[in-house]
């Protein structure tokens, strides 16, 4: 069998990277086993040999003691399962042994989860000790006489990719009593083919340990450590020795397997969270994005919406709630979900808040998170504000100037006992408004002040490059922002959505009010068709009246006060009808025999989309047709 010079060949899924096996570290290698030749003799035997020196039986001792504390350390700095397994590698080769292979289980299990049939083992990693020419020279006389021994074309690791473990076998035995054995025991003499493949041993005169990895309910693996015949033969201590190894090994696997399904499930829940795609209301554009943490925080709970509300407003939030782990993204998803049951019902945004806040109490008394809610008008152009200790959002204008609004701080959702307040604000046609989570303002370099001063500058030199009759593209709006972050800045994950004002103009709109009595149908149809002449929809006139005459005909039967009717022409026409009863109405199947009940089978029919909206003060129902040319 071919061997790489730094690791085993073959498709394994961690080969050791070619990056890692500088010269520097051959030399270091080199230096480390000269000194491991001397610090650990091999035992004098014969009859010639002398007697046992109790001070050198110490300094072994203290050797090993040295020895094992460096080299745990070292597999504990691991955080994932490579960086695991490489720290074993590293600090096995060439201080403990010339050459190490280490097995694991495929596929791993995790936590409680039942480990799957057969008990496969695969080769994840192989090291060795290589020194070639070049590097021997560049050692000092004393160095080179007190390496050991290797042979550069030995084959050190004869070892095949898979190995599966059948029950009852000799190395099924040796895995499940845990402890290292030396390869030349009976157990090992047998298992050890099984392991590297019947048609692979060991090299004459090699010493071999064979170390079960057991993690904390289940073997998980096995590493063999090999020394040359040059190199003092293993002792009984370093039985010891490759325990310690394997067992601080196998729970670091333990743990980091563990780790790894958490962040990814939690990374996966805010992910599904998150909404796939945005809506497209009328008179506004909208462009989000979504950083995930750096590895070391991993998983956090910010996430962002957009609601489409009745009267074509958009409902816009941003939110991020404390902590991360999977906890925070499983609150962030039921905050979302409060969030777009609460903008349905078209509450005022501080009662949104108010809610949210209620619902995060309910959770748990240390829930609690940031949220910013702003609704945004595009027939009146102005939004309306509310903030629950969240950072300002910050609004560009069309003229290049960049104004982060005054909008009341609030105290955080979850804190209870606290009044949300709401401001108005103009949002003039060419705006943008750009809401955020504190990860992108914020970080270990700078507080957030000083963040969201960078975030106003930056935006105001983007539309600079735009000119001032243009409004920055969206999507390279957001790009260009998140380009302000720094490496090493994003310790925190990132929400950002951008709303571009369109807005709707006036002579767009048309708005009445209708009294509830028989007469109002016959109006509304004739007030739709002078509308529709107008704007230059005459095509329309025929469906939209009869679609008209039946949801006002059907308002005025239970409505007490004046009923609202609006026409919006945009890329399509709304119709929209208000009246002060709550209870919406649903399409039914008429019978052949009754004389109503048919009314919004027609709208579902001829309109391309329609619905009905419950209103703190009544409903609303609406329906789109389509603008020909």
């Amino acid at each position: 069998m071919t061997e790489h010079p730094t690791s085993h060949e073959g498709r394994q899924p961690l080969a050791a990277r070619p990056q890692e096996r500088t010269r520097p570290r051959q030399r270091d290698a080199a230096v480390a086993a000269a000194a491991a030749a001397t610090a650990i003799p091999a035992p004098a035997k014969g009859p010639a040999a002398a007697a046992p020196d109790p001070q050198a039986a110490t300094r072994r001792e203290g050797d090993r003691l040295r020895f094992v504390g460096a080299a745990t350390r070292r597999i504990a700095r691991g955080i994932d399962l490579d960086e695991i397994v490489l720290g074993l590698c590293r600090a096995s080769v060439p201080t403990f042994s010339d050459a190490i292979l280490v097995y694991l289980r495929d596929p791993l299990p995790v936590g409680d989860e039942r480990p799957v049939s057969p008990f496969v083992l695969r080769l994840r990693r192989s090291d060795r000790l290589r020194l070639t020419d070049e590097e021997t020279e560049s050692l000092s006389e004393t160095e080179r006489l007190r390496l050991p021994a290797v042979d550069p074309q030995a084959d050190l690791m004869p070892a095949a990719e898979l190995c599966e473990v059948r029950p009852g076998s000799a190395l099924a035995e040796v895995l499940r009593g845990v402890r290292p054995v030396f390869g030349d025991s009976a157990a090992a003499r047998v298992a050890l083919p099984e392991l590297l493949g019947a048609d692979r041993t060991v090299p004459s005169g090699h010493r071999v340990i064979l170390a079960p990895l057991r993690g904390r309910r289940r073997v998980i693996g096995a590493a063999v450590f090999l020394r040359g015949a040059e190199r003092p033969a293993f002792e009984a201590n370093d039985l010891l020795v490759a325990a310690q190894l394997a067992t601080h090994t196998a729970l670091g696997i333990d743990k980091a397997v563990l780790y790894g399904r958490e962040a990814y499930i939690a990374d996966e829940l805010q992910r599904t969270m998150l909404p796939d795609s945005l809506p497209q209301p009328t008179g506004v554009k909208l462009a989000s994005r979504y950083l995930p943490a750096a590895e070391t925080a991993r998983v956090g709970g910010d996430w962002y919406d957009a609601i489409p509300l009745p009267g074509s407003r958009v409902a816009l939030v941003v939110g991020d709630v404390m902590g991360h782990s999977m906890t925070s993204a499983a609150i962030m998803g039921q905050l979302r979900t409060t969030a777009q049951t609460l903008a349905g019902l078209d509450l005022p945004p501080q009662e949104v808040l108010h809610h949210l806040d209620e619902q995060a109490q309910r959770l748990g008394s240390d829930r609690m998170a940031t949220c910013l809610y702003a609704v945004y008008d595009p027939v009146a152009h102005r939004i309306t504000v509310a903030n629950a200790g969240h950072p300002p959002p910050v609004l560009l204008h069309l003229g290049g100037r960049a104004e982060v609004l005054r909008v009341p701080p609030g105290a955080p959702i979850g804190v209870g006992g606290v009044d949300f307040e709401a401001v108005e604000l103009d949002a003039p046609a060419g705006a943008t408004l750009l809401l955020y989570t504190d990860g992108l303002v914020e970080s270990r370099l700078r507080d957030v002040w000083t963040g969201i001063e960078l975030l106003r500058e930056r935006l105001a030199a983007t539309a600079r490059l735009t000119g001032p009759d243009h409004s920055p593209p969206l999507e390279a709006l957001c790009d260009d922002v998140l380009d302000m972050l720094g490496p090493g800045d994003r310790d925190d994950d990132i929400a950002l959505l951008a709303a571009r004002f369109d807005g709707i103009a006036p002579s767009d709109v048309a708005y009445w009010f209708l009294d509830p009595d028989e007469s109002a149908p016959g109006r509304a149809r004739r007030l739709a068709r002078r509308a529709l002449g107008r704007w230059g929809l005459d095509d329309l006139s025929d469906s939209v009246e009869l679609l008209i005459s039946e949801v006002v005909t059907n308002a005025v039967r239970y409505a007490e006060r004046p009923v609202t009717l609006r026409l919006l022409r945009t890329e399509t026409l709304r119709c929209e009808v208000g009246d002060d009863s709550p209870q919406l109405p649903r399409q039914r199947r008429a019978k052949d025999m009754d004389e109503n009940g048919r009314g919004l089978f027609l709208v579902n029919r001829l309109a391309r989309r329609w619905g009905a909206t419950r209103l703190s003060t009544g409903k609303v129902v609406w329906f789109e047709m389509p603008v020909r040319g």
